[in-house]
């Protein structure tokens, strides 16, 4: 019984240790990408290369821009993909979706539990802030929804109108997978540079 006991507690030593070990790693990944976005925005010259025909087609993986949402004082690195790996780094851009000033369904996902975990006290009216090589943009909370997890209708990847919408887990405090989609939708607000 006593070694059953030790063995307990050394898989929940093992566990926390491993939970605490991937939260460490991947803020560590967000802070780097969050460096290299900010120098993409500041001072690029070498990214306008990715503008091809009035589009933006930066490398999958790659920090492209930054996520600022004011009413949080967040400032998030957005890369280029969606993929486990690109989602550890920050915000991934969902491939296929679009980038401002391209009129089309922009697509931002990220984790609960890290860069979105603050994501359910944002409200309807509040400011998001996409900072790219090419320019700011501005975009208002319009509307929330709850979907289901394999509910894959909100990724419309439509051309008529600029819409962002920012997708994460749900429940915000659900432990492991997550049954649902937390989805924000916002319209364009102010365009500047």
């Amino acid at each position: 019984m006593k070694k059953l006991s030790y063995v307990f507690i050394l898989f929940g030593v093992c566990f926390i240790g491993y939970a605490a070990w991937q939260m460490v790693n991947s803020n560590l990944q967000t802070s780097q990408s969050l460096e290299s976005a900010k120098a993409l925005v500041n001072d690029s010259p070498d990214q306008m290369q990715y503008l091809d025909s009035g589009t933006y087609k930066p490398p999958v993986g790659e920090a492209v821009g930054i996520l600022a949402i004011p009413k949080l004082n967040a400032e998030l690195p957005i890369v280029e993909g969606t993929d486990p790996d690109d989602l550890e780094k920050g915000v991934g851009h969902y491939k296929g979706s679009y980038y401002p000033n391209e009129n089309g369904q922009i697509v931002l996902s990220g984790h609960r539990d890290t860069v979105f975990r603050r994501a359910g006290e944002l409200e309807i009216g509040d400011s998001l802030q996409i900072l790219l090589p090419y320019g700011k943009y501005e975009y208002e909370i319009t509307h929330t929804k709850i979907v289901e997890a394999d509910d894959t209708s909100i990724i419309t990847l439509q051309q008529e109108t600029e819409e962002l919408l920012l997708t994460t887990c749900y429940p915000f405090s659900y432990v492991g997978n997550a049954p649902q989609r937390y989805i924000i939708y916002a319209k364009k607000k102010v365009e500047s540079e």
